[in-house]
C-alpha cells in the first residue's frame, strides 16, 4: 500500500475523528502559552495549559496536524539537516490527545489499529519499547496486542520517559518503530546497534502523568492525560517505501523544482535537501509573523534563510532564487495550511530581501575579519583566515574576497584550498584505525607490532625506501623509510601520532623522525648516519619519555569522550582527534557551545576517573563481541574482524589500537585549555596532562597573581575588585557624557548667535571641534530648540574621520530633507549618509575638505530654499 503526504496526514485525522476527537488546526510556530520555548517544537505545545488544568475546552479529545521547528535553542536540529536521512528543522506532528479521558489501553490501542488496518503496515515489521517501570503498558501490548515479548524492549528513563523541557507536562512513554529490513545495518531500540537505521522509530505515545516543577520534583497532573507524536515525514517514506524522508513525494517536488529554479541537474545533492527543508522552516516562521533580524526568533529565521542561500551559491545559483521556492511549496501544502497562500507575496518579498542583504553576513565573523585586517601585514588577506571564516563562521570564500576586495585586499587562494585539503587528510587520519597513510609507497610486508609491552626490541630490515622507490641500500646521510619484521614503534592512526627513536645497526644510529603506515607495514621515516642494508639487524628503541607522555594524553581521550557523552548527552561523538606528547585534541558532534560551567564539570569528572586508578585493560576479540560488550565504536568506520578493546573500569570503553597507560592514575591531572567550534556541528577541546597540566595551572596561577597585583587585591578578590573598577569606569564615562553635552550647549549659545539667514530661514552652519561625535545628535536638538525655526548643519572632523549632520526643524521638512542636505555635504568627503527628513547624518574620510562640504551644503540650502 502506497499513500501520499496529504493522503497520510487525512487518513491520521480522519481516523481519531471517527474515535470521537476534535480535528484542531495546527497553531502557529510561535507559542503562545509558553514562554520558555523559543518556537513550538512538539504536537502538544498548544495544549500544555490543558493538560495542566489551567484551561478548560470543549472538547477532551483532539487530534491535529501541527507544524513543528526544531531550529533555535534547546531543540536545535538545523546544523544536522541535509545530512541525515531524518533531520529537519520543520516536520509535521500527528497527534492525538487525551485529556483526562482514556489513558494507555485506549491510546496503544488506537494506535495499533491505525498502523496495522488503515496503513495496513506489517505486524512482524513493528517493534514496541515500554519505559523500564511500566509494567502496565508491557502488559496491554504483549497480552492484549499480541505483540511477541521479543519485539518489546524495556527501556530507561532516557529514552521512555517524555518531558517537553526542564519544566511541565511529563511521563512514561511507550515508542513504535518500524523494521526497515536486514539489508540497512542496525538493532532494536534497547541494543548497541540500535544507533543505526534499520528500526526506526516512527510514533511515540506519551502518558502524561506528572507536571515537573523547576525543583524537579514531579506533581501529579489533574487527570492522567495522552500525548502521542508521529512525524508525517517518518510515516510517509515507511509507506511509499524509502528509507530517506528525503524521497518522499513532498521533498522530492521541492527538490526537483529547486535544481530546476538554480538550474542543476545534480538531485541527490545534500545542498537540494537544506534548501527544500529549509523553504518550509522559512516560509512557515514568516507566515506566523516572524521576520529577519539580528536576535531571538528572527536571527534564528536569518540563519536558515542564509544558509540555504549559501547552499543554493554552492550549486551555482545565480542571483535570489530561494524565494522563487515559495510557489512550489503552496502547491504542496497549501491546500493543508491556506496561511501559506495567503502570505504568499508576504513571504516571497521578505526572502527576496534577505537574499539581498546577505553579504552583510554574521557579526561574529565580520569581526574576526576586521580584527586580522587590522593586524594585516602587506595586501594578501592569508588563505588559513579566509578557511577559518568558511570553516567556523560559514562566509564562502568568494565573499571574504569580496570584502578584502573592497579594501583594496586580495585573498590567497592556494592556501585557501591547502588548508580545505590538510583538513580533509587530519579528518581522514583522526578517524580511521589502519588507513594506508601514503598511499603513493606500496608494501606487501606486514609488520609485527610490539610496542604494547615493549620499547626496545631486536629485528631485521625487510625494506628500504628513498624518494618514493623501493631500494637495497640506504646511503650514509640520506633520508629514507625503513621496515622491520617486528617493531616496538607505533604507527600514527587512531588520531595518535607516530614514535620516535632510534635504529642501532652495527653501532651505527639510523634517527627515526616518525613512524606511519604502508598499507600494513610499518614505516620508521628518519635519516641514516651510516648505510644501512636490507638484512641487516637492528637495534629498535623508542623514546620512551615521549612514549609515556603520549600514553597519557591518549588515555586521558578515552577519558574526555566519555565524560563528555555523559555530560552533555549521548549524540556527543568523536569526529577526530590529534593525541601528541605535549597536548591532546579532540572533536565532537554538539550542536552549541559547551559553557564554563559544563566544561568544569568535565574537567572534574576526568579527573575523579584518574583519581580512581582504574586499570586499563585491553583484549582482541570479534568486532560482534565487542559491540555486543558495548565497547564505543566510530559510525561508518571500516574495522577488521578482531578489534581492540580498551577498557578503563566501568567508565569507558571503546576499539582502539593506540598505547595507553597500565591505570588511569598514571595519566596524573588533566586541564583543558580551549573549546572552540570548528565546523557546523562540530566542537574542539584541547587538553593537556600531567607536567602540561601542572605548567598549564601555574600560568593561570601567574596570571591570576598579576591580576591581583595590578588591582592591588589579593587573589580571592580579583573578580569582587574587577567590578569596582568596572562601575567607576562606566560612572566617569557617563561623567565625560554630561561634561561632553555641556560642553555642546555652550558651543551652541555662541553658533546660534552667528546664524545667518536664507531666504528668512535662519540657518546655523559651522565646523565645531572639541566634542565628541556622538554629543552632535544632542548639539543639534538644542540648538532647534533655540531657533525655534530653522536648519541646523554641523561637521566635525576628528584624525581623519568626518561627522556630519543636519536638523531641520518640523515646520521646514515640507521644504528642505534633511538627509538631502547631509548627502550632498557628504559626497566632499567621500561618504554618505542618512536618516529621517527632521535629522540625517553621514560619515566620511576626507577631513581636508570638510570646509568644503559645508559650503556645499550651504549652497544646496540656498537652492532648496531659494
Amino acid at each position: 500500500m502506497q499513500m501520499t503526504s496529504a493522503e497520510i496526514r487525512e487518513a491520521f485525522l480522519a481516523f481519531f475523528a471517527d474515535k470521537g476527537h476534535q480535528r484542531v488546526p495546527s497553531a502557529s510556530l510561535i507559542p503562545g502559552n509558553d514562554p520558555t520555548l523559543l518556537f513550538t517544537n512538539a504536537g502538544m505545545v498548544p495544549f500544555k495549559d490543558v493538560f495542566l488544568g489551567d484551561e478548560q475546552r470543549d472538547y477532551i479529545r483532539a487530534t491535529s496536524a501541527q507544524r513543528c521547528l526544531r531550529a533555535g535553542g534547546k531543540h536545535n536540529d538545523l546544523e544536522n539537516v541535509g545530512y541525515t536521512a531524518r533531520h529537519h528543522t520543520f516536520f509535521e506532528m500527528l497527534g492525538n490527545f487525551s485529556f483526562g479521558d482514556y489513558f494507555k489501553r485506549e491510546a496503544i490501542q488506537y494506535a495499533w489499529e491505525f498502523l496495522t488496518d488503515v496503513l495496513k503496515l506489517p505486524k512482524e515489521k513493528l517493534w514496541v519499547t515500554v519505559f523500564t517501570e511500566d509494567d502496565e503498558a508491557y502488559n496491554i501490548w504483549a497480552n492484549e496486542m499480541g505483540v511477541p515479548t521479543d519485539r518489546i524492549s524495556r527501556i530507561g528513563e532516557k529514552d521512555n520517559f517524555w518531558a517537553m523541557g526542564d519544566t511541565g507536562p511529563c511521563g512514561p512513554c511507550s515508542e513504535i518503530f518500524f523494521d526497515h529490513g536486514e539489508d540497512v545495518w542496525g538493532g532494536p531500540p534497547g541494543t548497541p546497534e540500535e544507533d543505526g537505521d534499520r528500526y526506526i522509530e516512527i510514533w511515540n505515545l506519551v502518558f502524561m502523568q506528572y507536571n515537573r516543577q523547576a525543583d524537579g520534583t514531579l506533581q501529579p497532573l489533574p487527570k492522567p492525560s495522552v500525548d502521542t507524536g508521529m512525524g508525517l515525514e517518518r510515516i510517509a517514506a515507511v509507506m511509499q517505501h524509502v528509507h530517506s524522508n528525503y524521497e518522499i513525494d513532498l521533498f522530492q517536488a521541492l527538490i526537483h523544482d529547486a535544481a530546476k529554479i538554480i538550474g542543476t541537474d545534480e538531485l541527490n545533492n545534500k545542498s537540494l535537501r537544506v534548501i527544500a527543508d529549509h523553504i518550509r522552516s522559512c516560509s512557515f516562521l514568516i507566515a506566523d509573523g516572524v521576520q529577519p533580524s539580528n536576535e531571538g526568533r528572527g536571527y534564528v529565521l536569518r540563519r536558515i534563510i542564509r544558509r540555504a542561500v549559501r547552499h543554493g551559491s554552492m550549486l551555482g545559483a545565480k542571483g535570489t532564487f530561494f524565494y522563487k521556492l515559495v510557489a512550489s511549496l503552496v502547491t504542496q501544502m497549501g491546500a493543508a495550511y491556506p496561511e501559506l497562500k495567503a502570505k504568499q507575496q508576504v513571504i516571497e518579498q521578505a526572502l527576496q530581501r534577505e537574499e539581498e542583504q546577505f553579504g552583510k553576513t554574521l557579526e561574529r565573523g565580520l569581526n574576526i575579519l576586521n580584527d586580522a585586517l587590522a593586524e594585516l601585514e602587506g595586501t594578501v588577506l592569508p588563505g588559513e583566515l579566509v578557511f577559518k571564516l568558511y570553516d567556523t563562521y560559514g562566509f564562502p570564500m568568494d565573499l571574504t574576497a569580496d570584502m578584502a576586495r573592497e579594501k583594496g585586499l586580495t585573498i590567497d587562494e592556494a592556501g585557501f584550498q591547502q588548508a580545505m585539503d590538510a583538513q580533509r587528510q587530519r579528518a581522514q587520519q583522526a578517524s580511521n584505525f589502519g588507513v594506508d597513510y601514503n598511499e603513493r609507497l606500496k608494501s606487501a610486508q606486514k609488520s609485527k607490532f610490539l610496542g604494547y609491552t615493549d620499547v626496545s626490541a631486536t629485528s631485521e630490515v625487510v625494506e628500504l625506501f628513498v624518494d618514493g622507490e623501493s631500494v637495497q641500500e640506504l646511503p650514509a646521510g640520506a633520508k629514507g623509510i625503513v621496515v622491520l619484521t617486528e617493531t616496538p614503534f607505533y604507527a600514527e592512526s587512531g588520531g595518535q601520532i607516530g614514535d620516535t627513536g632510534t635504529l642501532v645497526a652495527n653501532g651505527n644510529e639510523f634517527t627515526v623522525s616518525d613512524t606511519q603506515y604502508i598499507g600494513k607495514a610499518i614505516a620508521h621515516h628518519g635519516t641514516a648516519a651510516n648505510p644501512l642494508k636490507v638484512g641487516d639487524k637492528v637495534a629498535a628503541h623508542v623514546d620512551a619519555q615521549r612514549r609515556e607522555a603520549v600514553k597519557r594524553n591518549h588515555s586521558a581521550t578515552h577519558l574526555l569522550h566519555a565524560a563528555l557523552r555523559n555530560l552533555l548527552g549521548e549524540h556527543v561523538t568523536q569526529k577526530g582527534s590529534l593525541v601528541t606528547a605535549e597536548r591532546l585534541r579532540f572533536d565532537f558532534s554538539h550542536f552549541e557551545a559547551v559553557s564554563a560551567e559544563q566544561l568544569d564539570a568535565i574537567e572534574r569528572q576526568v579527573n575523579e576517573e584518574i583519581y580512581k586508578n582504574h586499570a586499563v585493560e585491553a583484549a582482541v576479540m570479534p568486532i560482534e563481541k565487542a559491540k555486543e560488550a558495548g565497547a564505543m565504536a566510530l559510525f561508518g568506520e571500516k574495522y577488521d574482524d578482531d578489534v581492540r578493546v580498551l577498557r578503563m573500569g566501568d567508565f569507558s570503553m571503546e576499539l582502539c589500537g593506540g598505547t595507553h597507560v597500565n591505570q588511569t592514575g598514571d595519566i596524573g591531572m588533566f586541564r583543558i585549555v580551549s573549546e572552540a567550534g570548528i565546523a557546523s556541528g562540530v566542537r574542539r577541546i584541547e587538553a593537556v596532562t600531567a607536567a602540561g597540566a601542572v605548567q598549564f595551572t601555574l600560568q593561570q596561577q601567574q596570571q591570576l597573581r598579576k591580576a591581583a597585583g595590578m588591582l592591588k587585591t589579593d587573589t580571592a578578590h580579583v573578580a569582587e575588585r574587577l567590578q569596582q573598577q568596572i562601575d567607576r569606569g562606566r560612572q566617569l564615562e557617563r561623567t565625560i557624557d554630561e561634561l561632553n553635552q555641556q560642553m555642546a550647549a555652550q558651543a551652541g549659545s555662541s553658533l546660534v548667535d552667528n546664524a545667518i539667514t536664507i531666504a528668512d530661514t535662519k540657518v546655523v552652519i559651522a565646523q565645531v571641534s572639541n566634542i565628541e561625535a556622538k554629543a552632535l545628535r544632542g548639539m543639534v536638538d538644542d540648538l532647534k530648540n533655540q531657533l525655534q525655526s530653522g536648519i541646523v548643519v554641523l561637521g566635525l572632523a576628528v584624525d581623519d574621520k568626518v561627522s556630519l549632520i543636519v536638523g531641520v526643524t518640523k515646520d521646514l521638512t515640507g521644504r528642505v530633507k534633511a538627509g538631502d542636505v547631509v548627502n550632498a555635504a557628504a559626497a566632499e568627503v567621500g561618504g554618505k549618509g542618512g536618516g529621517r527628513p527632521d535629522l540625517a547624518q553621514a560619515g566620511g574620510n576626507d577631513a581636508s575638505k570638510l570646509g568644503k562640504a559645508l559650503e556645499v551644503a550651504q549652497a544646496k540650502l540656498e537652492a532648496l530654499l531659494g
